[in-house]
C-alpha cells in the first residue's frame, strides 16, 4: 500500500520531535535529500487536536524551507481513523473518543467537521495505566521490585487486562475464591535454576561452618568480657562499702547501704559472695574458650564450651544461642545414602517468580473512567462525554450519540465498548437510541485514513498547503478539510487613528521645543 502511494506521488507519514507532531519515519526525508537534494512529493502529517499555531509554523518552515516540499496537509489522527471507518449508512456527524498513550480526547464532529470549541481532553492514557499497574504489583511483590518493569506492565495491560462493565459489581465477584481461581492469571518472571548452595563443594561448606562457629564464639567471648567488667565494677563498689564498716565509719557505711538499697551488713556480705563467685566462673569460661578455640565441625557435633555445672544464668543464655545454630553444624553422614525420590523440595523457585494477576486486571484500565483511583483531580470518560453532550441541543445530542466512535490503542481493552454503552444508557433519556462503534484497527486506522484521504484528495486543492500559500499567509496557515483542525488565524489589534485634537497638543510642544532662544 505504501509502495502504491509512493508510485502515485504522495508520502503518508503518521506523524518529528517538534511539539504537537509525532513524525517517526524521519529517515525518509534524509534519504530523499541525500539522493535528490529535496523531497519532491506531497506530505501528509498528523498533529495534535487544537495544535498551537507556533508548532505548525515551525513544522511548515522546516518542510518548505529545508526540504523543498511542494505541498503539505495537516490532520488529526483520530479524525483520519473516523474517516477510514466511515460506511455508506454512517452519518457525517458523531462523537469520537480517542484514547492513546498519554491522553484521551472527546471530539464532537458535526456535518463532517470538527467542533473545536467543545473538544475536551483527559490527561490519562495507557502510560498512566501501566505506571499504576507497576505500582500495584511492586507493592504486592516487593521481592520482585526490579523485575516488575514498565515494559512488562504494558504487556500485561495488552494481554490480560479488561474493562469491567460494572466496576463495583466486578470487585464483588473477585471476592469469591472460586471466581478468583477461575479468572486469576499467572505471569512467569525470568529466573535461574542454578542456586548458590548447589555450587559449593564439601570443603567450602566445611569452611563456612567453621567461620560461622568462630563468629559465634567471638560473640560469646565479647559478652563474657562485658559481663565480667560489669560484675567486677559492682564487686569493687561493695568491697569499698565493706571497708567502711571495718574502719568504723558507721555514718558513711549506713549512707552507702541506703544508696545500695540494702538493710544490713549480712545482706551486703551475701551480695559480695555471689558476685565473687560469678566473677570467678566468668574468668574460667574465658580461659576454657581460649583453650577450645578450634573445634572439629565434621567429625563431631560441636560441644558448648560454656556449660556451667552450677547452672548460672549467663551459661543458659550461651547454650540457647548455640542451640539456635545447631542446624548449621549438623553432622554429615556420607555413608548413609538416601534415595533421591525421598527428598522433597522445600522451596519451588519457579512458583516464587510468578505474578498472580487478580483484581489488578480491572483496576489499572479503570483509571480512564475513575481518575481518582490514582489521585487525579479530573473527570473520567463518562463524565466528560456527558459534559460535551450537554453543550448541544437535544436534536444535536441525538445526532451525535448515533455514531459514538472509539479509536486509539488504549481502546483495545475487552469490554470497553460495553462499558461505554452502559454509561450512555444511564445518561441518555428513557427509550432513546444510540450506537457505539469500535475502529476496525484502533492502532493503524489513523495511517489507513490518511492514506485514503491522500488518494482521494490528491488532485484537489482542498486541504493542501502549497509553497505559495506558505509564502503569502505564513507558516501557521492551515487549509481545513474533513479530518483537520479548525484554523483560527492570529488577529492583531489595530491601532486607532489619531485625531486632529490629539495631534494639536503634540504640535504645540514641538513648536515650543524647536526655538531654544525664545525659551531662554
Amino acid at each position: 500500500q505504501a509502495r502504491a502511494l509512493r508510485g502515485a506521488g504522495v508520502e503518508v507519514v503518521p506523524g518529528v520531535s517538534i511539539p504537537g507532531f509525532t513524525l517517526h519515519p524521519f529517515i525518509i526525508f534524509l534519504f530523499s535529500c541525500l539522493l535528490q537534494g529535496c523531497v519532491d512529493h506531497p506530505i501528509v502529517l498528523t498533529e495534535a487536536v487544537c495544535n498551537p499555531l507556533y508548532s505548525r509554523q515551525m513544522m511548515s518552515e522546516l518542510l518548505f524551507e529545508c526540504y523543498q516540499v511542494p505541498k503539505v496537509s495537516y490532520g488529526v489522527d483520530s479524525l483520519y481513523s473516523f474517516y477510514h471507518n466511515r460506511r455508506q449508512n454512517w452519518p457525517c456527524s458523531g462523537l469520537v473518543i480517542s484514547s492513546g498513550y498519554q491522553c484521551t480526547h472527546i471530539l464532537p464532529v458535526l456535518e463532517g467537521r470538527l467542533d473545536a470549541k467543545n473538544c475536551k481532553r483527559i490527561n490519562l492514557g495507557g502510560c498512566q495505566a501501566a505506571v499504576y499497574l507497576q505500582r500495584l504489583l511492586q507493592l504486592k511483590y516487593p521481592g520482585h521490585f526490579a523485575a516488575i518493569t514498565l515494559s512488562r506492565m504494558e504487556e500485561i495491560l495488552h494481554e490480560h487486562s479488561y474493562i469491567a462493565e460494572d466496576y463495583i459489581e466486578e470487585l464483588q465477584k473477585w471476592r469469591s475464591p472460586e471466581y478468583y481461581e477461575n479468572n486469576m492469571h499467572k505471569m512467569q518472571l525470568p529466573f535461574s535454576n542454578k542456586l548458590l548452595g548447589s555450587t559449593l563443594t564439601s570443603e567450602e561448606k566445611q569452611e563456612r561452618r567453621q567461620q560461622q562457629l568462630r563468629r559465634l564464639q567471638e560473640l560469646n567471648a565479647r559478652r563474657r568480657e562485658e559481663k565480667l567488667q560489669l560484675d567486677q565494677e559492682r564487686l569493687d563498689r561493695l568491697l569499698y562499702v565493706q571497708e567502711l564498716l571495718e574502719d568504723g565509719q558507721m555514718d558513711q557505711f549506713h549512707k552507702a547501704l541506703v544508696e545500695l538499697n540494702m538493710d544490713s551488713a549480712e545482706e551486703l556480705q551475701s551480695y559480695i559472695n555471689k558476685l565473687s563467685l560469678s566473677v570467678e566462673q566468668t574468668k574460667q569460661k574465658i580461659l576454657q574458650a581460649e583453650v577450645n578455640i578450634e573445634v572439629d565441625v565434621v567429625d563431631s557435633k560441636p560441644e558448648t564450651p560454656d556449660l556451667d555445672p552450677l547452672g548460672s544464668e549467663q551459661s543458659l543464655e550461651d547454650v540457647e544461642s548455640i542451640n539456635e545454630f545447631e542446624p548449621l553444624f549438623a553432622e554429615e553422614q556420607p555413608e548413609v545414602e538416601k534415595p533421591v525420590a525421598a527428598v522433597q523440595p522445600v522451596f519451588n523457585l519457579a512458583e516464587y517468580h510468578q505474578l498472580f494477576l487478580g483484581t489488578e486486571r480491572i483496576r489499572a484500565p479503570e483509571i480512564v473512567f475513575q481518575p481518582s483511583l490514582i489521585g487525579e483531580d479530573q473527570a473520567g470518560i463518562a463524565e466528560t462525554m456527558q459534559y460535551v453532550l450537554e453543550r448541544y441541543s437535544k436534536e444535536q445530542q441525538a445526532i451525535l450519540v448515533q455514531n459514538v466512535f472509539l479509536t486509539g490503542g488504549n481502546t483495545m481493552y475487552p469490554g470497553l465498548k460495553a462499558r461505554v454503552q452502559k454509561e450512555l444508557l444511564e445518561m441518555r433519556p428513557f427509550q432513546s437510541s444510540f450506537q457505539v462503534h469500535l475502529a476496525s484497527s484502533p492502532v493503524l486506522d489513523a495511517w489507513y485514513g490518511a492514506r485514503d484521504w491522500a488518494v482521494e484528495y490528491m488532485t484537489r486543492e482542498e486541504g493542501w498547503i502549497t509553497r505559495k500559500d506558505y509564502e503569502e499567509k505564513g507558516g501557521e496557515y492551515l487549509k481545513e478539510h474533513c479530518a483537520s483542525n479548525v484554523y483560527v488565524p492570529i488577529r492583531l489589534p489595530k491601532q486607532a487613528p489619531r485625531t486632529a485634537e490629539a495631534l494639536a497638543p503634540s504640535r504645540a510642544l514641538t513648536s515650543s521645543a524647536g526655538n531654544p532662544c525664545e525659551q531662554a
